[in-house]
Parts: structure tokens; sequence; C-alpha cells
């Protein structure tokens, strides 16, 4: 038996709600259908968008799951009975979503992953601000801390991305005239989230995410484009010319017991993503307790893709410079050292230790950003 293709995934996505990601997603689901294909909305999120709602018309849609939750009834995607009807494609809305307790997985997007198993393509929506690598970016500049999240990698292995634009002010003119949400919700939106500064800062991040996505798909299809200076290495090698490999980067975050790692985990894994680099978290435990602080955040590095390691070793800076040396590293994340009682005011702090042991490597010292 041969074994099953997997499904593709195209994901469209924007910088706000209103920007017409659903509307796209549908325009090209009756698209798909006129052309005779087996299509089927898995779940569709209408938010009382006349004209969005008007293009599911003619196309099958399948009947959401209840589940009782904290005495309410909740309605999800019914990713079984997906399966069950096995269709050429799904719609599936709202990629971020996280389910409800009592469903089988989680997150939406690893339902989508179980539809893409089974070799269903899958369209759906996302917002940039819902990547989990831009999370405190989209903190420090909106001062909404976004909790529906979905992992870099997960949107990496798309097939397609497609970037859905639509000007600040052309938004906030949507709002005004009731398009996106009701009057009084539209109000209180654009003088909060909606603001045209945070939309402005917001698209900028998309389009900059959306190019770097376009950027991957070509280095990885070498019959659509060479990477860059692939050209000059070529033309040099038939010369005659030697051309050296170029340095490969490999990335170690160091980690700490302290709640600001996680901002550490992300800047670094988003600058490994940008890199094409291999990326390492590293926490060295100084005793043989306290590992119950860092857990938390090496299981986070772990579901960002991201190689874990912990090493016991008395002195930290003396294993971190030997842990990095051993593994080729080639920039290593750290975090601020914390304040010094005044006591040890003029002794080298764990960051100064490693910058001056590894003056071969790139050190990042990340900054904590606080609204």
């Amino acid at each position: 038996m041969s074994e099953q293709k997997r499904g593709k995934l195209k994901v469209y996505i924007g910088y706000a709600a209103g920007v017409g990601k659903t509307y796209r997603m549908l325009s090209e689901a009756q698209e798909m259908h006129r052309q005779g294909i087996d299509i089927v909305i898995g779940y569709f999120e209408p938010h009382g968008r006349k004209e969005t709602i008007a293009l599911t018309e003619g196309l099958e849609t399948i009947p959401r799951r209840v589940i009782t939750y904290g005495g309410s009834d909740f309605e999800e995607m019914d990713a079984e009975a997906i399966l069950r009807r096995k269709p050429a494609v799904a719609v599936v809305d709202e990629f971020a979503h996280t389910n409800v307790p009592g469903c089988d997985q989680t997150k939406r997007w690893q339902d989508v992953r179980r539809l893409l198993d089974t070799g269903i393509d899958v369209l759906t929506t996302m917002n940039v601000q819902h990547l989990e690598s831009l999370n405190d970016q989209v903190w420090h500049v909106t001062g909404v801390r976004v909790r529906e999240t979905v992992p870099d990698w997960v949107v990496d292995e798309a097939d397609e991305v497609v970037f859905v634009d639509l000007t600040p002010r052309a938004l906030r003119n949507r709002l005004e005239r009731g398009v996106v949400y009701k009057q009084e919700k539209a109000r209180h939106a654009m003088e909060n989230f909606f603001t045209e500064a945070n939309l402005t800062a917001l698209r900028e991040m998309a389009i900059r995410h959306t190019a770097h996505e376009v950027e991957e798909k070509l280095a990885s299809a070498p019959h659509l484009a060479l990477p860059p200076g692939a050209a000059a290495q070529s033309a040099s090698a038939a010369a005659g010319g030697a051309v050296p490999a170029p340095r490969k980067e490999r990335i170690l975050i160091c980690l700490a017991g302290r709640p600001t790692s996680a901002i550490l985990i992300r800047r670094g894994k988003r600058v490994a993503d940008y890199l094409q680099a291999e990326c390492l978290a590293l926490y060295i435990a100084a005793n043989h307790g306290g590992r119950e602080a860092v857990e938390r955040h090496l299981s986070f590095a772990r579901n960002l893709r991201i190689e874990t390691h912990v090493v016991e070793a008395p002195d930290v800076p003396a294993a971190i410079t030997a842990f990095a040396r051993e593994q080729n590293i080639t920039q290593i994340f750290m975090g601020r050292s914390q304040p010094r009682p005044w006591w040890k005011f003029y002794a080298e702090t764990v960051v100064q230790q490693v910058v001056r042991e590894s003056h071969d490597m790139q050190i990042t010292i990340v900054a904590e950003r606080r609204r």
C-alpha cells in the first residue's frame, strides 16, 4: 500500500480582524466548488458579516460539535466528522483558536494537522499577532497580550501563505460603517486596539513576516530562484575559483528560572528562523535543586522545536562557554543579569564572564521590555 500523501495547507494571514481574510478564503472556496473540487466548510465564524456569510451559499458545511463545559454549551469544529466525510479540501476559519476543554486537541491548528495527515487540503485564516515569536513585540506595541498563539514552525510548514492587505485607514473606515463589528463594539475597538498607530505597526509586522515566508519558499525551490549569492558562486566555480561555504549559524539560548526566559526563547527562535540557523536552549543547574522553576521554559522551547539541554555544573559561565564551543555555537542569547548586592558590586556578572570567555562568538543580551 502506498504511503498516504499529506494534504496541502494554505494560510490567509492578515494583521487585524476585518481586513478580509475569511472573505478571500471563501471566494477561493467558491471558485474551487465551481471547478468541481470536493470542498466543505469545516468551521466558519460569521461575526454577523453579511457579505462574508453570503459566500458560504452552495458550500457543504460540516455541523459543529457541541461540548458542555462549566454548565454552558460551546460549539467547536468536529474534526472526526470531517475525517469521516474525507473531502478533498476543508475550509477552517480561525487557525489559532483554543478549543474548549473536552475536545480531543487543545488547539485548532492541531486539528488541522490531523486533517492534513489524512491527505485533506486545508484553507485557513489567522492574524500575524498570533505567531508565537511575535507575542512580546505585539504586547510592547499594542499593550495587548495575545493568549492564543501558533508556533512559527506550524505556519512555516504551510505550502502557501497569502497576505490579505488593507490600509489601516480603510480598515478604520470599515469599523466606522459597522462592517466589522456592531457600532458600540466598533467604537470601543477604535479607541483601544484598533488605533491607527497599532494597526500600522501590526501591518508592518505582517508584511515583513510574509516576505520572509516567500523568501524561504523560493530558497527551497531551486527551479524558481537561486538564493542570494548563488549566481556569483556558480560563476566563480565555473572559472575554477574556490568558493568557501558560508558559515552555518548555530544559536544558543541560555535559560534561567525567571519569567523573562519566555521573551528570550521567542527572540532567539525568531532570529534563528530568519537566519535558517539551528537553535538550542541550555539551562545550567548550579546545584541539584531548583529544576522545577525552569521546566516550564524547557517545555515551551521544545514546543517551538528547539533542542533543549540541561547541564549540572557549579560554574555557570564556564559551563555555558564549554557547551557553546562543544556545539559549535556562533551566537549566544542571554537575559540581563539580576541586580547584585552591594558587596558584590565589582564582581563580574554571569553575562560579563560569558562575554569575556566567548570572544569568538556573538553575544546578544535581550532587553526585558516593560509597559
